[in-house]
């Protein structure tokens, strides 16, 4: 038939022998979709062997190799045939098939991923001796193979195997995406996953169904399943479209940078008004994102095909979390409420309040710490500490000999572009930074981007409703850095406070800091 066809011929068959699909051309064009593949794992195989022809004497292109890992075929078998052959009179052919090649996949443990080496492809072959090969037994100590490199993993710890996947747009310095990416692996690795790739692409704009070109989409696709990975994690925020496109083309699950932040935040938050924000800015994530999360979740809707007996199961699910999203604002505004009688409070007893803002991880717990002698939690992880902590801290100006007593407040730290689900959930939270009498600005300067980082912190104080108080800028981590960089921060910034808050250097200065920039901030107050 391909002789005839003049074109390649591609059979798939199960284990059992059985032919399941035909189809004339390649096999990148005739594969199998994904909907249509069998379930497995990173430790089995699809149980579905194609045998394709070809017209040219060549090994299997890679494209043919391709889409063999893609579709996790037990084996490819690439036969090249001739016009040469004769039908045999009984039935059959014979002379037809000039030489034979068997490829398949590789277990992680021999390919080389400099050089993309996922498969392996034997010598030329005849069809006799490709008829003498115990395919069932090549494909099950493969599969053992896959099963114990699949089980090593598990051992090693339940965290998941993430490829990062990065966009590059033309709007972004190669600098600025490089600091975007090392975050987002921070990111991963403080939410407990294991980044074992990352993946980088440069377009001029998202591609509208899949972020990136479908080439790298392949390219991403092959690297999941030779690395086992279980999760896809993009740079940039992603439509519940994208989403479902993705998902579909890689077979595993893809999240971005926001549902990464708000998985922290949901193993992070300890009080109730922690909890209550997270579940609050977690479902208001997700209700657009509803919409095809599985077959059975149809529409209700008006017109030819869309009627039916009673609601659907993906309205009945949007109606119980809008419902949900409204039990917990009501939530979100009693602890508003409170929060502000609270304030109230403090400021009838005429104690002035200091906000501590910053990147997240820059030390701010470190530092009230340091200052207080609280006990607030401190790992150096990104977001270590959600719920506010306020302490008294009391002393005496070294200049002006004056007793100084004021209130500081530990906040949630911020980060580049952060979610605005999270901002309206948080926003009993971020209401401390912007009724404080001042701000102290913590600059983690042993970060390689710690002038981004306060140029981030200060679009986001700049975009709160009410304009905060005076700010004074710190930089934490001194006894961290090389003396070019913090000669570099002193000539930008003179008038900052440089100090290390885990050694306590430079804390006697910040205090004394702190208490002329509240008569500061209470002097313009009165005015």
């Amino acid at each position: 038939m391909s002789s005839d066809l003049g074109q390649g011929v591609c059979a798939y068959i199960n284990r059992r022998g059985q032919v399941i699909r035909v189809g004339v051309g390649t096999p990148r064009q005739t594969q199998i979709p994904p909907l249509e593949l069998p379930r497995y794992g990173a430790e089995r195989l699809c149980g579905i062997r194609c045998i394709a022809t070809q017209l040219k004497a060549d090994p299997p292109k890679e494209s043919s190799l391709t889409a063999m890992v893609l579709q996790r075929l037990d084996t490819l078998v690439m036969l090249s045939v001739t016009s040469e052959g004769k039908m045999r009179r009984g039935g059959g052919a014979t002379g037809y098939v000039k030489e034979a090649y068997i490829a398949h996949l590789l277990p992680a443990s021999e390919f080389n991923p400099n050089h993309n080496y996922y498969w392996t492809v034997s010598p030329s072959m005849t069809l006799e001796t490709l008829s003498e090969q115990d395919f069932l037994g090549l494909v099950e100590g493969l599969e053992a193979e896959f099963r114990r490199e699949y089980v090593a993993q598990q051992v090693e710890g339940d965290h998941e195997r993430v490829v990062i996947v990065g966009l590059q747009t033309e709007k972004m310095s190669d600098r600025t995406f490089a600091e975007e990416l090392a975050e987002v692996e921070r990111l991963v690795e403080t939410a407990g996953g294991e980044t074992v790739e990352t993946i980088q692409q440069k377009r001029s704009h998202p591609h509208p169904q899949t972020v990136v070109g479908k080439g790298k989409v392949e390219e991403v696709a092959l690297r999941v399943q030779t690395l086992g990975a279980n999760l896809v994690v993009f740079s940039i925020d992603l439509s519940p479209a994208q989403v479902r496109n993705l998902e579909t083309q890689l077979g595993v699950k893809v999240v971005d940078r926001t549902e990464v932040i708000l998985d922290i935040f949901a193993q992070r938050a300890q009080s109730r008004a922690g909890k209550l924000q997270v579940e609050l800015a977690q479902l208001e994530y997700m209700l657009p994102r509803l919409v095809g999360r599985g077959q059975a979740m149809s529409r209700l809707g008006g017109g030819i095909g869309t009627r039916g007996p009673g609601e659907t199961k993906l309205e009945t699910e949007r109606r119980g979390i809008q419902r949900r999203i409204s039990r917990l604002q009501q939530e979100v505004n009693k602890l508003q409420s409170h929060r502000s009688r609270l304030r109230q409070q403090r400021q009838k007893q005429e104690v002035p309040t200091i906000a501590i803002v910053g990147y997240t991880n820059a030390g701010k717990s470190t530092l009230i710490n340091a200052l207080t002698n609280a006990e607030v939690y401190t790992a150096d992880q990104l977001f270590a500490t959600l719920d506010p902590t306020t302490r008294r801290l009391s002393g005496i100006d070294s200049d002006t000999q004056q007793l100084y007593t004021f209130l500081l407040t530990d906040t949630v730290g911020f980060i580049h572009e952060l979610p605005p689900s999270l901002v309206d959930a948080f926003r009993a939270t971020l209401e401390e930074v912007t009724e404080a009498d001042a701000l102290l600005h913590l600059v983690d300067l042993s970060h390689p981007a710690w002038q981004h980082h306060i140029q981030s912190v200060m679009t986001i104080l700049q975009e709160m409703p009410l304009v905060p108080g005076p700010i004074l800028l710190v930089f934490n981590k001194i006894d961290t850095v090389d003396g070019e960089t913090l000669r570099v921060a002193q000539e930008e910034y003179p008038l900052a406070v440089f100090i290390s808050a885990s050694q306590r250097l430079g804390l006697e200065t910040l205090r004394s800091k702190l208490g002329q920039l509240v008569e500061y901030a209470l002097n313009n107050s009165r005015l």
